[in-house]
């Protein structure tokens, strides 16, 4: 399969709400082929008791065996809400590893995790390992203990509004390689993300390198002495590459643009690139007019005495105050903001593997 035609099939998996059909031709994609004959359905009649707070159903949808014998099960399981899908990580794990050690005897499983509250619009693609430990008994002869608790996972988290940047960047290679069956240490390298995270600190590292840059450029910084004026540069990039950090926290929660008569969690998940791009329509400047007041007086400010102290006017929508100093300005904002140009947070550069954009909007979109 060509690169073009493996994005486009991650495209259509992961970006839109768990479907079995689809997850089904892409596994047969990743792996060529798996055996179907087995399929086993467990409802809560058949589930383990300890698990029924957490899981409506699993199902097994098939196994498969490598090249060197070794054999995975594929499952789906349903929960109940996405808040078990969100906090209950452990148990979801457990329950693989518990299927694992009880049909079988396998030590590997590729899993999609979706919640029907939500109809899969967010769900988790994971492969989940068995740990065997070595060790010496008391006559010195080595054996093996297997632990069922420290079980490895790794996980893309995919659906509607997510994006898929780590999951296509790292599955691709399977699609790709559709001339031989993957290992399961090729499947284990897809989804560890240790390079993807070293290529994301790095790209940090540089949004820090030209915000700084620019930053020594600005008339509230040119008065300090050197060594006090780099100092203050570099503490106010931390900051403010920290604080939206945090924001992507917040609008992966739904708790930035929550309209007005709306629970939280019902926010608007691409938040921060919505604004970005009200600015940008509006021909604003996104730090000044957005920014600014999003830090200094939606979130660092309590609405105490409003008739809705959750709802902030300016933006209309519901954001919530945060009271621990993250968003409390270090300098007279309205009387002396900083300008800093829109192109810091969005543009068309590539960087060094091809990526198109290289602002601090870009880097994170792509990473969270």
């Amino acid at each position: 399969m060509d690169k073009s035609q493996a994005k486009e099939q991650i495209e259509n998996v992961f970006r839109k709400s768990f479907d079995l059909d689809s997850f089904k031709y892409f596994i047969r994609n990743v792996l060529n082929n798996y055996e179907t004959r087995e399929n086993k359905y467990y409802n809560k009649a058949r589930l383990w008791k300890n698990f029924w707070p957490h899981i409506n159903y699993y199902e097994r949808i098939g196994k498969y065996t490598d090249p060197n014998g070794d054999e995975l099960d594929i499952l789906v399981v349903e929960v109940p809400s996405f808040a078990k899908l969100e906090r209950a990580r452990t148990t979801l794990r457990n329950l693989v590893v518990k299927h694992l050690a009880t049909f079988g005897q396998k030590d590997y499983a590729l899993a999609a995790f979706y919640a029907k509250e939500d109809l899969g619009e967010n769900w988790r693609f994971s492969f989940i390992k068995i740990e065997h430990e070595a060790f010496r008994d008391d006559k010195g002869k080595v054996k093996t203990r297997t632990d069922f608790t420290p079980a490895r996972r790794y996980s893309f988290l995919v659906g509607e509004h997510e994006n898929t940047y780590t999951a296509c960047k790292q599955l691709l290679p399977l699609l790709e390689k559709d001339y031989a069956d993957p290992t399961i240490a090729d499947i284990e390298t897809a989804f560890s993300i240790e390079k993807v995270s070293d290529e994301f600190f790095q790209q940090y590292k540089d949004l820090y390198d030209k915000l700084f840059k620019h930053l020594a450029n600005e008339p509230l910084f040119a008065s300090d002495p050197g060594e006090t004026r780099n100092k203050r540069i570099a503490r106010f990039s931390k900051k403010l590459l920290g604080q939206i950090v945090f924001l992507y926290f917040l609008q992966k929660k739904g708790w930035l643009g929550v309209p007005k008569n709306e629970p939280w969690g019902r926010g608007d998940k691409r938040f921060l690139r919505n604004l970005f791009e009200e600015a940008e329509n509006n021909e604003r400047n996104f730090f000044n007019e957005y920014l600014q007041f999003l830090f200094y007086e939606a979130l660092a400010r309590n609405r105490r005495g409003s008739a809705d102290p959750a709802y902030y006017e300016r933006l209309d929508c519901k954001i919530p105050f945060l009271n621990g100093g993250l968003f409390e300005a270090d300098y007279d904002w309205q009387e002396n903001p900083l300008s800093i140009p829109n192109e810091i947070f969005h543009n068309d550069e590539k960087n060094k593997a091809g990526d198109i954009g290289t602002g601090i909007l870009d880097v994170f979109d792509r990473y969270n």
